[in-house]
């Protein structure tokens, strides 16, 4: 689902107008950011909680050559979902097939889609 979906998905639901909706999804976007930057640290009830770790410098290997390199240390964004996310996520009914590939370690196992051939 893209941001387009979101706010399309919304204004249906609430009557506002796609352009309203999209400026507050954007305005709802850059106040998790702006947080994440001072704060290093959101939590969203029922949701999850987003948070900036440093992570160590360490050693990796060039996938193409083989080539040892060093990765510097640098911040990610982490997430943990909240409980009630979870436990939806968990009672998640199977579509038929849909995930038999993820399964199987195609590419939408790794959350990429599938080159075409």
């Amino acid at each position: 689902m893209t941001k387009k979906e979101i706010v399309k998905q919304i204004s249906d639901k609430l009557g506002l107008t796609q352009l309203k909706t999209k400026e507050i999804v954007q305005q709802t976007f850059d106040a998790i950011v702006e947080t994440l930057l001072e704060e290093r640290r959101i939590e969203l009830r029922n949701f999850g909680v987003f948070e900036v770790k440093r992570r160590k410098p360490r050693k990796a290997r060039n996938p193409r050559t083989g080539e040892k390199v060093d990765v510097e240390a640098k911040y990610v964004v982490t997430f943990k979902p909240g409980k009630e996310m979870e436990e939806k996520v968990r009672n998640l009914a199977e579509p038929a097939g849909e995930l038999a590939g993820a399964a199987a370690g195609g590419a939408e196992a790794n959350g990429r889609k599938a080159k075409k051939a």
